[in-house]
């Protein structure tokens, strides 16, 4: 019989956070593979398991697959991360692949996931929502990535370190305006705290203390246009020829809105079937006025 891999989510934080059945697995498997094995021993000690570790993370992950393949002929192996929920922003995804191709059975142990957590703490729309994982390294790359979630009317939820957290706000501002943030620190741990304002007001916040630990980001999604304003727009835009105060007009309500920058050069070019530079030019004017 060949093996079954288990995808065991394990406590974010607080030990206490895992369950019974994810305990159970723990010690009935003939392996655990962990993303850094000396984190999950603490856990495992904690609850007097045994089960034997190997490493499986981002830089031994090719290596590491072929071995635990051959676990899996003789018996069960259990995937954990180093917290929350496996195969969620790390190399996890790649192994349940592998393992799928490979003819084995996956189960998931379901438990603690920081996203999750993050969002229903946040205290914004639950019922529709987008993960990315963690924001890009370089500035450049993570403006990018925001100018594409920026038209989401959807709550939009991400990671990122805390020594990158104040340039993250900084470009989360810059491209996505003044919308409603929720910053997690250390959920479950024992200082956890969530942080709740705009962009500046948190950057205001984190520069007078500075962050540490763990932070997920709640961002709030865009404001839907109006039906009956986009109609207004588009009709105008079919019947005459699109004028700059057209375009600035369209463009301020984009920004009453709280969508600026290249999000909202984006979105009035769409809805008024104008160039991109168009639009651009004009909403450079109204920076300098």
């Amino acid at each position: 019989m060949m093996g079954t891999l288990y995808l065991v989510a394990t406590p974010i934080g607080n030990l206490e956070d895992i369950t019974l059945r994810a305990l159970r697995i723990l010690r009935e498997v003939r392996l655990i593979a962990a993303e850094d094995t000396r984190h999950t021993r603490i856990l495992l000690d904690h609850y007097q398991i045994t089960t034997p570790c190997i490493s499986y993370h981002e830089h031994n992950k090719l290596t590491r697959r072929d071995d635990i393949l051959a676990a899996l002929q003789a018996g069960d192996v259990a995937l954990v991360s180093d917290a929350g929920t496996p195969a969620i922003a790390d190399p996890g995804q790649e192994l349940v692949q592998a393992c799928l191709a490979a003819g084995h059975q996956v189960v998931v142990i379901p438990g603690p996931s920081a996203p999750i957590a993050a969002l229903v703490a946040s205290g914004m729309d639950t019922s529709r929502f987008a993960f990315i994982g963690f924001l890009p390294r370089q500035s450049r790359e993570r403006r990018a990535l925001l100018d594409e979630i920026a038209d989401l009317t959807i709550t939009v939820i991400c990671f990122e370190t805390p020594h990158r957290l104040l340039e993250a706000l900084r470009d989360i501002a810059a491209v996505l305006g003044p919308r409603p943030l929720a910053v997690a620190n250390d959920l479950t741990k024992r200082f956890e705290a969530i942080f709740r304002g705009t962009a500046d007001e948190l950057i205001e916040h984190f520069s007078q203390q500075s962050p540490r630990g763990e932070f997920t980001i709640v961002i709030a999604g865009a404001e839907p246009v109006s039906d009956r304003k986009r109609d207004r727009y588009r009709l105008r835009a079919q019947t005459t020829t699109v004028t700059e105060e057209t375009i600035a007009a369209y463009l301020r309500s984009l920004s009453e809105q709280g969508l600026r920058g290249s999000a909202a050069v984006r979105r009035a070019a769409q809805e008024l079937g104008v160039p991109k530079n168009t639009v651009y030019d004009v909403w450079r004017d109204i920076c300098d006025q």
